[in-house]
């Protein structure tokens, strides 16, 4: 793939979410600040909930192209551009007299931001080759880190000095520099065979009835839920343990997310290099060492630098995971209909994610943070021994040549 193709869908995956990563983190420290109730902060969390449920108009993206525009690039530069605009408009309004224009213009965003993720995965699935899609989807994720480390980071450290306006100005322009790639970027063309909407629509059910899915099903489920009940019991034990909210952004939000960057990009590096079935063994492995160690942070009595140490290695052991499963999800993406099957299998795996984090919040308080930890690392232990049979799906079912097991 070309320079410029790489660098385009990075910055692609960086941007989507500067809006809604300043939303869903900086929205909820401003509105507190200037005196909203927990009811209203409840709202703006809700937003989260988009992402995952964007496997039902998946197909739509799949179907409908834009003519001379291309077929995903006109999808992407539809979003962007709508992207923008709404970064304007909602910077013009206050956060607390206009919250519900605010609000209804914020549920826009993660609406366009989801569909615009759609677009970009179906055409990374057209640009990059096997070997490719290890380094593809690091990108992905590291991008997904540094859009929400500039979003809901940076922004919100500069927005004492420059305010809601301008803050909003930032995030636009920092969207638009997808956009001004997109106008120069020509898609390549390439063989379709036509589906109708209601054809790619009953793909959701039919992508998992080949043979093989219900393994494949497993894992997407069983690998974020171990990951997803230690950072859910993290956070409010980094609280408990006296930490105050500039030290949890700093090592959660900043150095998480660069040790998370750096992983990410590592393992996309060394999938090109090692089989398909290893690369998911090696990353349930890592993904466990990395739950373990959050119970440096969670013991009482633990020192600032140990709990630092562990909240790192969390970031740089779940970080693998995410991109091999990443990854594979392309592979089992056929090409007739690649952002439709991509999506749903993120969705499934999102949604194993969203849930386990929930309970795992619940049941922290009949099992403690440690009771938790355990059952996440019974959890994590679990998809690794899944992970041992792992083999690519057939080109006859998938439509994709096969790779090694």
């Amino acid at each position: 793939m070309s320079r410029r193709s790489w660098l385009l869908l990075a910055s692609l995956y960086t941007t989507q979410y500067l809006g809604l990563g300043f939303f869903v983190v900086a929205l909820v420290a401003i509105l507190r600040q200037r005196g909203a109730g927990l009811d209203t902060v409840s709202l703006v969390y809700m937003l989260g909930l988009v992402w995952p449920l964007k496997a039902l108009w998946a197909p739509a993206v799949d179907r409908f192209g834009m003519g001379w525009l291309g077929h995903y690039r006109g999808w992407l530069i539809l979003t962007q551009s709508a992207l923008v605009l709404l970064l304007l408009a909602i910077g013009g309004l206050d956060v607390i007299d206009d919250f519900g224009l605010v609000y209804t213009l914020c549920l826009l965003v993660a609406l366009l931001s989801a569909t615009q993720d759609i677009a970009v995965d179906g055409l990374a699935c057209r640009l990059l080759t096997p070997a490719e899609r290890g380094l593809g989807n690091g990108l992905q994720i590291a991008g997904g880190l540094i859009g929400n480390l500039v979003g809901g980071g940076v922004i919100l450290m500069a927005y004492p000095q420059i305010g809601w306006t301008a803050s909003l100005i930032l995030l636009a322009a920092g969207t638009a520099i997808s956009l001004f790639q997109l106008l120069g970027f020509r898609e390549p063309r390439w063989e379709r065979r036509r589906r109708d909407a209601g054809a790619l629509a009953m793909r959701l059910l039919s992508f998992w009835r080949a043979p093989g899915s219900g393994r494949w099903l497993a894992l997407l489920l069983l690998f974020p839920m171990g990951s997803g009940m230690a950072y859910a019991v993290m956070m409010p034990a980094l609280i408990d343990a006296g930490w105050d909210l500039d030290r949890v952004g700093l090592v959660v939000n900043v150095s998480g997310s660069l040790a998370g960057l750096a992983a990410a990009l590592a393992t996309g590096w060394l999938m090109a290099r090692v089989t398909r079935r290893a690369a998911l063994i090696g990353a349930g492995l890592v993904q466990l060492a990395g739950i373990l160690a959050v119970f440096l942070p969670v013991q009482d009595g633990t020192g600032a630098l140990v709990g630092s140490i562990g909240v790192v290695l969390f970031f740089i052991g779940y970080n693998p995971a995410a991109t091999v499963l990443a990854t594979l999800m392309m592979d089992h993406a056929a090409p007739a209909s690649p952002a439709t099957d991509y999506t749903l299998q993120y969705s499934v795996n999102q949604f194993a994610a969203m849930a386990t984090m929930s309970a795992a919040a619940a049941l922290a308080a009949s099992l403690g943070y440690a009771g938790v930890l355990a059952l996440a690392a019974v959890t994590a232990t679990a998809a690794t021994w899944l992970a041992l049979g792992y083999r690519r799906g057939r080109p006859a079912i998938h439509g994709a040549a096969d790779l090694p097991a």
